[in-house]
């Protein structure tokens, strides 16, 4: 094993806790709160920011959406330099913080942010703060994000040390008011995210398997208890398990995936599917497309994970079960997708240079192929 890990995110967890904000942001900064849809102005959470922001020059912006756009963030990044803002704060869930940290680069850079997502370094970056409201892609607590570009169906990454949020709040009473879709899709996406750092191959590291069997055990128990699924417990539980599921421990210094979510950003960018279930539909057909490479994981996995120490083949059948059993289906024909999927998708890869990924690199493009085939059969 050899690595870094680096992750100069605080985190303030438990109820309560946005006050603790002020310790954090300088009264003499102006600061602009980043907000969705606007569920956090009936939850009581806006009203929590804006008590903490007393005393503070402050602005908002609201809008952005679900796999954030640049076509929307570049109007938060105009409003950025007009009112020269020196903090963002982001409140919500994955795609706010990744759209923010999208803004905090773009706000000092002079050319089009998008750059970022072709692959330009980051150089600087405004202070970033962040206030999670859905518990699902670790974004509070790690440096990368995923914006999209509508105008040619792109869904692009990029990662700094420059975009990690300086302070994360995580209070678990915040999601008392998710629906069981948003809860369904922050349990998948914690759950893929583990196995992208942990289905590999394996590796000598006992603390890394480990980490990653107390989590997976940790989400899957949460899918045995679903029906608890609005009590604190459970919830407070689903937050902290997303966050360690992508904080960058689990992946240092050992093999990692990420195919199933390189073929699911591109469904996204077509087809508009919740991001945790284009893994859903990817990740089962892809793990019995690449089963020989992944035996001795599924193996480890099955003993550790859901007590099946024989069968590896069986474990990919109680990974897809899990999925359906908190509603979230495994078959891309569920979703309103045309005859074109696949070769959209596979383009796609194709056009961003993906043409063999995996850890191994030799997920190819009839792989792809099969593994869509599957999905939409």
């Amino acid at each position: 094993m050899t690595y870094t890990y680096f992750n100069p995110t605080v985190i303030e967890f438990g109820e309560g806790k946005i006050k603790s904000i002020t310790k954090y942001i300088d009264k003499n900064l102006k600061v602009l709160v980043v907000y969705g849809g606007g569920s956090i102005k009936k939850n009581g959470v806006f009203e929590q920011v804006s008590k903490a922001l007393e005393g503070y020059t402050w602005f908002e912006f609201g809008g952005v959406e679900p796999n954030p756009s640049v076509e929307t963030l570049n109007k938060a990044v105009a409003l950025i330099k007009e009112k020269n803002i020196d903090f963002v704060l982001a409140v919500g869930g994955g795609s706010v913080i990744d759209g923010s940290k999208y803004l905090v680069a773009s706000a000092v850079y002079d050319g089009d942010g998008w750059d970022f997502l072709e692959g330009k370094t980051i150089e600087k970056a405004l202070p970033l703060g962040a206030i999670l409201t859905i518990p699902a892609t670790g974004s509070e607590s790690n440096g990368t994000a995923v914006i999209s570009k509508k105008s040619t169906n792109e869904k692009r990454y990029f990662g700094s040390s420059l975009t990690y949020p300086k302070f994360a709040v995580l209070d678990p009473t915040i999601m008392s008011s998710l629906d069981d879709r948003q809860l369904a899709n922050g349990l998948v996406d914690a759950f893929v995210h583990t196995c992208e750092q942990y289905l590999t191959y394996p590796n000598t590291s006992l603390l890394h398997d480990g980490y990653a069997h107390t989590i997976l055990r940790g989400l899957h128990n949460l899918s045995l208890n679903w029906k608890d699924r609005k009590t604190l417990v459970w919830q407070e539980n689903l937050m902290l398990l997303a966050n360690q599921a992508l904080n960058g421990f689990i992946g240092s210094g050992v093999p990692q995936d990420w195919a199933t979510h390189m073929i699911g950003h591109e469904i996204t960018a077509f087809y508009g599917l919740d991001h945790a279930r284009s893994l859903a539909v990817v990740q089962p057909h892809l793990l019995r497309v690449m089963m020989e490479d992944k035996k001795d994981k599924l193996t480890l996995m099955g003993k550790e994970v859901f007590d099946m120490p024989h069968n590896y083949e069986m474990v990919v059948e109680a990974i897809e079960y899990m999925y359906k059993s908190i509603g979230v289906s495994t078959k891309l024909k569920d979703y309103d997708v045309d005859d074109k999927v696949i070769e959209n998708i596979t383009g796609a890869l194709k056009k961003h240079g993906m043409t063999a990924i995996g850890e191994r690199g030799n997920l190819t493009l009839d792989k792809v192929e099969k593994i869509l085939k599957m999905s939409l059969n």
